[in-house]
């Protein structure tokens, strides 16, 4: 291969967001979004969350999973969103990044999805830009599309204060 051309499967490895195979969808302010099943550790109903004193305006607090302390992450919050309804009670779908466990608090679980590399499209221009800050791509699903989200740019606060 020669110098600077990329095969798929580089980018698989490179990206924590594979380009086919299964994902966990789940609902964001009624955006449809996938993390690979492979990625995914946990799937919690509403959770008992601690608050934590000067943390990021993203980080809802911290809670308790099996003696082990998860930081809860609210994906609105992060994306700037508007807040959930007080009668709404948030999911979450635990993840490890870099070692340390991560609550992401999202709207509803949907169901695991098997896509194929060939309905995989990068992020249209279109795409609104806080959906685009943290997708790999997109699937054309009936009707809508789902966001490929990509873990370590979800989880990249410095990069998220910047903007």
């Amino acid at each position: 291969m020669s110098k600077g051309t990329t095969n798929v499967t580089q980018i698989k490895r490179t990206e924590s967001t594979a380009i086919g195979g299964d994902f966990i969808t789940f609902r964001l302010a009624e955006q449809l979004l996938g993390i690979p099943v492979l990625e995914v550790h946990d799937v919690l109903a509403s959770q008992k969350i601690t608050p934590i004193p000067l943390a990021p305006h993203a980080v809802a607090g911290v809670l308790n999973l099996r003696g082990r302390i998860v930081t809860a992450i609210d994906l609105r919050a992060r994306l700037g969103l508007s807040a959930r309804k007080a009668d709404e009670k948030p999911m979450s779908i635990v993840i490890e990044h870099n070692g340390e466990p991560y609550s992401l608090l999202i709207d509803k679980v949907g169901e695991v999805l098997s896509l194929t590399a060939e309905h995989f499209e990068r992020n249209p221009v279109t795409l609104d830009a806080c959906w685009q800050s943290v997708s790999s791509g997109i699937y054309r699903l009936d009707g809508e599309l789902l966001v490929a989200v990509n873990v370590d740019r979800l989880l990249d606060f410095a990069v998220a204060a910047a903007a």
